[in-house]
């Protein structure tokens, strides 16, 4: 103990206190003699870093069960990675990084039951770098963390039904094995109806007199004015 709390720059008294919230897991135990490893380290480090960016004892409590608890990335990907998809392994601190200030218990607890997240030993696993990417930067556009977390479980039972679709199309006119080579296809024609159907809302909120609409300009006295 005395070793460990040396490595990680704490006090052993430190550490005991860390132990009893259970914010490290057990030592592995022979007769009298406790062993810690590089996985109680890592941890202590990773505390000493939330911490510093400002978060609780209790937030991070909650933080450590979720991790310990959460899905390891042999689940979160399955027998085979996805086809298309790249995980990426983050450190918690890059985790914070990419979502300054979101990473709090709730958001990681729905991340990890959406199958955002997965842990592999002292790593995170996302399970797609497209979806880290355009995750943070809605985060950094404003949006909240929580309600992309959301939305996202949303898009998936949209996108379920959506591979539901295309699948039977495909089983019911084409050999099995067009499937996996026809993807792209489907993932073409989502893309295109998307963007349309977004091209619609966009016209949709800027036609005159739609609610949100901006008004159109006249002549004042004074200068251009809205009408109505």
């Amino acid at each position: 103990m005395e070793e460990l709390a040396e490595l990680a720059g704490i006090t052993v008294r430190t550490l005991r206190f860390y132990r009893e919230r259970k914010l490290i897991p057990p030592p592995r135990r022979e007769g009298r003699i406790a062993w810690y490893d590089d996985h109680h380290l890592a941890r202590l480090r990773t505390i000493t870093a939330l911490l510093e960016r400002g978060h609780t004892l209790n937030g991070i409590a909650e933080l450590a069960e979720a991790f310990d608890h959460g899905r390891d990335v042999g689940e979160l990907l399955g027998m085979d990675p996805p086809t298309e998809e790249t995980p990426v392994r983050l450190t918690p601190e890059e985790l914070a990084d990419h979502f300054a200030g979101e990473v709090t218990p709730e958001n990681l607890a729905a991340a990890l039951d959406l199958g955002y997240l997965g842990v592999d030993g002292e790593d995170i696993v996302h399970i797609s770098r497209r979806l880290l990417e355009v995750s943070s930067a809605l985060v950094r556009e404003g949006i909240p963390l929580a309600e992309v977390l959301r939305t996202g479980a949303e898009v998936r039972t949209h996108a379920d039904t959506l591979a539901d679709l295309f699948a039977g199309l495909i089983l019911r006119h084409a050999p099995q094995d067009a499937l996996h080579r026809l993807r792209p296809l489907a993932r073409s024609v989502v893309d295109a109806e998307l963007s349309l159907a977004l091209d619609r809302r966009l016209r949709k909120r800027d036609r005159p007199g739609a609610a949100g609409a901006v008004p159109p300009l006249r002549d004042g006295p004074r200068g251009p004015v809205p009408e109505g």
